[in-house]
């Protein structure tokens, strides 16, 4: 196996599993900023 993914189904969703990363950064972000902004509020 030249990649480090042992399940040979995810090996063709490279880009999948990219906007799927960008996607969960961006949620956590706004967990972030959202518990920023009610401790800024308080």
């Amino acid at each position: 196996m030249p990649r480090d993914t042992t399940n040979p189904v995810t090996e063709d969703r490279e880009p999948a599993v990219e906007s799927e990363r960008g996607a969960l950064v961006a949620v956590l972000l706004m967990v972030i900023l959202g518990v920023a902004g009610i401790f800024a509020v308080s």
